[in-house]
């Protein structure tokens, strides 16, 4: 009885911390920046360009973010600066509280560049391996994660064949797993969206929005309006380096002076009466009567998926299977619990991340040195025997330092040292 009351202590004194530490999660920023700069200097160390000036950002936990701006806006410096790539000219900046430089918060967060830097000669399956062990996750969570992620991103039986081999919509898919191999807190897209084709684009935007209702804080960079439209809920507009506009997107992009309805299909003459209405009590005329429209990429997508299902065969990437289980908040709480169970011991926080630091590398000695060491012993001069009369004393055909200075010219020359001439006396 009294271990079950202690389990049950644990458990709820844990189930406390728990909720606490999600509370803070949500009002503790995930990025905040202030006064952020960077400026970028010529050769005589003049300022040159001001990529980035007085840039204030906060971004929260399960918010989608979207970073907008036409190219030298100082999205990518911005990127670069979070990810501890580039050190600001002036201001400040904090990942998870901390440094962006700090290994531990590096632990933490999943980047997809604009460009997918993929060994052109390993497969998908290998790739998502080598990334997984960058991070030191175990054989077994390794090939788990890697056989999520691919059904994931559409690429299980493509699997085999070599990334260069690959389009370059399918190199993005694939970019796309490694930087959720390691089931990062915060992920940052820059142009997720690249190269991929209108069926690739909807999988990824609904990855994203799928990603950010389980939780996860995402930073996307993009130029292609209509994604950031359909998947962020903040987003920040710069230009010349600085912020120009941002806040909530809808409210961004709401227009407060129009109502809009939408009915079924009206006869001409109840339009007319909804005219004659609207003029007696607003004075106001109805500014357009039209027929909605499906969206392009709407109607592109029904057609494909029409064609999925009479199995016409394809040898680009399939549809996507559903979202990778590791990757739901839900699931890393009930491993945690069963965990607790199992040992009836409390979890570490989840903000402490340990961090592995590599074994430190020998001193590598010089070659030279080497040989010092190996003939030390041998050029020492040997103590000389007392003379006694029946000593014998060295002969010329078995001179004693002959062997050892004949080895020492051979091995200065190995060296490249110039040997030095040999004495009359010793030939």
């Amino acid at each position: 009885m009294e271990g079950a009351a202690l389990l049950l202590f644990r458990l709820f004194d844990f189930s406390t911390f728990r909720l606490c530490d999600l509370m803070n999660r949500q009002t503790t920023p995930i990025v905040q920046t202030a006064g952020l700069c960077k400026t970028f200097k010529d050769f005589w160390r003049r300022p040159r360009v001001k990529a980035v000036e007085d840039l204030s950002l906060e971004i929260f936990p399960g918010q989608v973010f979207g970073l907008l701006g036409p190219n030298g806006s100082g999205k990518s410096t911005t990127i670069k600066m979070l990810l501890g790539l580039l050190y600001p000219t002036r201001g400040r900046i904090a990942v998870f509280g901390k440094a962006p430089t700090d290994v531990a918060v590096k632990a933490r967060i999943g980047f997809l560049p604009e460009e997918s830097y993929l060994y052109r000669f390993l497969n998908a399956r290998e790739t998502l391996d080598y990334y997984g062990r960058l991070f030191r996750l175990p054989p077994r969570v390794r090939k788990t994660r890697t056989d999520m992620l691919l059904d994931m991103v559409g690429l299980k039986h493509e699997a085999k064949r070599r990334i260069g081999e690959y389009s370059k919509g399918m190199a993005r898919r694939i970019g796309l797993a490694q930087a959720l191999i390691n089931d990062p807190e915060f992920l940052i897209l820059d142009e997720p969206t690249s190269g991929l084709d209108p069926i690739g684009t909807r999988q990824i935007k609904d990855v994203i929005r799928e990603l950010g209702n389980k939780g996860k804080t995402i930073l996307l960079s993009s130029h292609v309006l209509a994604d950031v439209e359909d998947v962020c809920d903040q987003i920040t507009i710069l230009y010349g380096g600085r912020q120009r506009a941002g806040g909530d997107i809808k409210s961004l992009l709401s227009k407060e002076e129009f109502t809009q309805f939408t009915t079924p299909k009206l006869s001409e003459g109840t339009i007319g009466e909804v005219r004659s209405l609207l003029q007696r009590l607003e004075k106001k005329e109805i500014i357009n009567v039209g027929t909605p429209t499906h969206r392009l990429e709407e109607f592109f997508i029904d057609v494909v998926e029409k064609a999925q299902r009479e199995n016409v065969e394809t040898s680009g990437a399939r549809s996507e299977g559903a979202l990778a289980a590791f990757l739901s908040e839900s699931e890393q709480g009930d491993s945690v619990v069963d965990s607790l169970l199992a040992s009836a011991a409390p979890e570490p926080q989840a903000d402490t991340v340990p961090v592995v630091e590599a074994p430190p590398r020998p001193a590598e000695a010089e070659p030279s040195q080497l040989v010092e060491d190996l003939l030390s012993k041998a050029q020492k001069p040997q103590e000389p025997a007392p003379l006694d009369s029946g000593a014998a004393e060295p002969t010329d055909a078995q001179p004693a330092s002959a062997p050892v200075k004949a080895d020492r010219l051979v091995i200065d020359e190995l060296l490249g040292d110039s040997p030095s001439p040999p004495d009359k006396g010793d030939s």
